[in-house]
């Protein structure tokens, strides 16, 4: 079997044009022309043997083929971007604060945390679990060097990471206990106040004028999954870290509002710029975006 070595340069070009959303602008960034970078495409679409990207209107938009080998791609330069950090980068010392929202205490934190422990040895992280408050406000008071949390409002577009939809949740096995011609309020099961999720749950029913009524509170993530899974109450989150005992519920099907999306911002604290915080800045913007869907994820 003939093995297919595919190249590096290629392969970032391929990334920094779908980031940006043409590879007009990939050129710029990366400070090749046009044509070369679109060599580079051809290239890599000779070497896969299948055609990643087709015309859309002016633009461009990748094939089923592309989407699948975009995530591939993105790994492939992560990890070469990790192994000659690692061997020749900066031998970075000292140690970094991290507060990240429970959410993605699973699914992300595990991978961040081993990549740059790998690249950096020497470095200590200080991790840290914790609401939306907690986070921002240990951030602004320079407790916390980055946090990745749900944007409130005030982050910035360089703050920015992704956009994830908001979800009803209910059971997975069964119907939710509450149903609206009934006449009894819909049962909420939420995180303790303040909580952002929580204030949003509450505003779009009134708006849609359906009566509500915290039935479960918790302190916890784990918690809430609980409650929803065994019906004790509907909660609103985004899809990430559901667990399989939880489905979400479509809106139309059980008289809910539409719900729209919400912004997850890394931010940074406001004391001077340091290479350690850089670096795991990075680590996290690439973790996310290997690890979200492709529709959610905010290029740099």
């Amino acid at each position: 079997m003939r093995f297919t070595n595919l190249d590096m340069d290629a392969l970032r070009s391929f990334v920094a044009g779908i980031e940006a959303g043409s590879f007009a602008l990939a050129a710029d960034r990366l400070g090749r022309s046009t044509s070369a970078v679109s060599a580079q495409l051809k290239k890599l679409e000779d070497q896969t043997g299948t055609k990643l990207v087709q015309r859309a209107g002016r633009g461009l938009e990748l094939t089923e083929g592309g989407e699948v080998f975009l995530s591939y791609a993105r790994r492939l330069l992560n990890l070469n971007d990790e192994a000659v950090s690692a061997i020749h980068g900066p031998e970075l010392e000292g140690w970094v604060r991290l507060g990240i929202q429970e959410d993605f205490g699973e699914s992300v934190l595990p991978q961040v945390l081993g990549r740059f422990a790998r690249a950096h040895p020497k470095v200590r992280i200080e991790g840290r679990i914790g609401r939306n408050v907690e986070l921002r406000e240990k951030v602004a008071a320079g407790h916390l060097d980055l946090a990745l949390a749900w944007d409130d409002g005030t982050a910035t577009r360089a703050d920015r990471i992704a956009t994830l939809p908001l979800c009803w949740l209910g059971p997975a096995d069964e119907e939710p206990l509450w149903q609206m011609n009934a006449g009894e309020p819909l049962p909420l099961a939420a995180l303790e106040a303040p909580c952002i999720l929580r204030n949003l749950a509450c505003g779009y029913l009134d708006q849609a004028g359906i009566a509500w009524r915290v039935a479960f509170v918790s302190p916890s993530l784990a918690g809430l999954w609980a409650a929803t899974a065994a019906g004790l109450g509907i909660a609103l989150r985004t899809p990430v870290g559901r667990p399989s005992s939880v489905r979400v519920l479509d809106a139309a099907e059980h008289n809910l509002p539409s719900l729209p999306t919400l912004g997850l911002s890394l931010l940074s604290s406001a004391t001077p710029h340091n290479q350690i915080s850089a670096h795991l800045a990075t680590i996290i913007r690439q973790t996310l975006w290997g690890s979200l869907p492709e529709a959610w994820v905010l290029a740099a």
